[in-house]
């Protein structure tokens, strides 16, 4: 049932990589507790997608953009609606940390939310996938990174077939410790046939996450994908030797992500501290993607 143009707010989450999808075609994400609200407000000007970007408003708006265009059009509506939108985030751009999923979920969800209209939950995940490959964020489609951003927990996709293969929660208690460095790297910018050459440590990485040796995976794919990418592999070698669970780096960089038992947080994270950028200790999400009431 069509409503009148209304605005709605929507809230996911950022994530970490377990494994890389880009080497091999298969990868895996962990939801962790930072996000990006998004609100939309539907207007009678169809096909115009005003969009601001609270925390970064310099940023390439064409995510966002394609996320309400891709929404609209499987509701039927993108001939009479158009939007403004208006994000806010505490995910640092560029640096692997999932941003773009995040935003491309909260949009598609805020969207649907405006127009009064309900979509499965697996139809937003794809919806922003779509959105993320014709905005030229992902070469993958990063399936691993918009299931994890939208269900939360520990998410194994094939992102070739378009599939999720597991998912599983985080039992443990951990603290999720990322070292941001001030530099960005765009996804789009990297050199494929490096990330490419390591196919075969991409694989040996997703055989053990899908046996649940999550953080086992998580290294070997962190190892790989700093060679890969002329990433200081020191830091991760350094992070396990101050108890680390895991540790390695998140998407294309140039974030690290550790994981590490709560009890252990302080001493990995000084470790990190002594390299330049800034330090953020988070958790673990497994709260689901989903329309927020106060913005």
């Amino acid at each position: 049932m069509n409503q009148t143009p209304s605005t709605a707010e929507a809230i996911a989450y950022g994530a970490v990589t377990i494994v890389n999808a880009i080497p091999a075609g298969k990868g895996a994400a962990l939801g962790i507790n930072l996000w990006t609200k998004a609100k939309v407000e539907l207007t009678d000007k169809p096909g115009v997608y005003d969009v601001n970007i609270k925390s970064e408003p310099w940023e390439d708006t064409r995510l966002s953009e394609k996320a309400v265009e891709k929404t609209l059009q499987h509701l039927r509506l993108h001939r009479k609606y158009g939007a403004k939108v208006t994000t806010e985030s505490t995910i640092p751009i560029a640096r692997g940390l999932k941003s773009s999923s995040a935003a491309a979920n909260a949009i598609v969800t805020a969207t649907a939310a405006a127009a009064g209209r309900k979509i499965p939950k697996m139809k937003i995940v794809e919806l922003g996938v779509e959105a993320a490959i014709e905005a030229g964020v992902t070469i993958t489609g990063a399936l691993d990174d918009a299931s994890a951003s939208f269900y939360g927990g520990i998410v194994l996709t094939d992102n070739l077939k378009r599939r999720i293969v597991k998912r599983m929660k985080v039992k443990e208690r951990i603290a999720v410790l990322l070292h941001i460095p001030p530099h960005k790297r765009y996804t789009k910018n990297i050199d494929l046939q490096k990330m490419k050459a390591i196919a075969h440590i991409s694989e040996k990485a997703f055989e053990e996450a899908a046996k649940g040796n999550i953080w086992t995976a998580m290294t070997i794919n962190g190892l790989g994908c700093a060679a890969a990418l002329g990433e200081d592999a020191s830091v991760i070698v350094e992070a396990l030797k101050a108890g680390a669970l895991a540790a390695g780096i998140s998407g294309t960089g140039p974030a690290l992500s550790v994981i590490v038992k709560e009890e252990r947080a302080k001493e990995v994270s000084e470790i990190l501290e002594r390299i330049q950028g800034k330090v953020i200790q988070t958790s673990v999400n497994h709260k689901e993607a989903g329309v927020v009431k106060d913005w």
